[in-house]
């Protein structure tokens, strides 16, 4: 089914489709891309296919070589992309595709390859950046914890609010974090005048286990 939201199967699909780019495209694996095609969705206006699906094959946006059969890649990304875009519209819980990493990794890194895709998003298309910094500084903040500080050059508003937070307990809690960031910037930049009480929330969010 077209509109069916992925499976563990066609996500390991996806990420073989991704591997089996040829050198030199730089594809995103599939975390950082649920974070980019999320950014993609939250933007106040629609981005077309064809300008963020270049991202997706490679980071740079360099074309791939003629001939090279991306049909299957891309109708996987578009129905997560339609997954999402469902999701946000209707202000209900996702499950971000966040992967454990091994027993020492600290929730923020574990999270980071999905907000790094998320930061693409907002490099690339900067219509919610440029939307009024106070209504979108406490989500963007609660997402941009998790990067490195040296990352983010002339954000010192931004990183003012980042201080003034707690990172995550726990990988639940980062995961519940994501999800809540992006539905508090979607009531910024997709205002609804429909939308029901946010009450979406999980206890234990999944997270997935390590990609073989």
């Amino acid at each position: 089914m077209p509109d069916a939201a992925l499976t563990d199967a066609d996500i390991d699909a996806l990420q073989r489709e991704l591997d089996a780019l040829p050198a030199p495209l730089e594809p995103l694996d599939v975390a950082p891309l649920d974070g980019y095609l999320v950014g993609v969705l939250l933007q106040p206006r629609p981005v077309p296919a064809a300008r963020w699906l270049r991202f997706v094959v490679d980071d740079e946006g360099r074309a791939p070589p003629p001939g090279l059969a991306l049909d299957r890649l891309h109708a996987l990304v578009h129905r997560r992309h339609a997954e999402l875009d469902r999701a946000i519209e209707r202000r209900t819980w996702f499950d971000p595709w966040v992967f454990e990493l091994d027993a020492d990794a600290t929730p923020s890194q574990t999270v980071l390859p999905w907000v790094a895709g998320f930061a693409l998003a907002m490099e690339r298309f900067p219509g919610l950046m440029a939307l009024d910094a106070a209504s979108v500084l406490e989500p963007l903040a609660a997402l941009y914890l998790h990067l490195d500080p040296d990352d983010l050059e002339d954000a010192d508003e931004l990183l003012a609010e980042i201080e003034t937070l707690e990172p995550p307990h726990d990988l639940a809690e980062a995961v519940e974090g994501l999800v809540s960031a992006s539905l508090m910037l979607a009531d910024v930049s997709r205002p609804r005048r429909d939308v029901p009480p946010r009450g979406a929330r999980r206890s234990r969010p999944a997270v997935r286990r390590p990609r073989r």
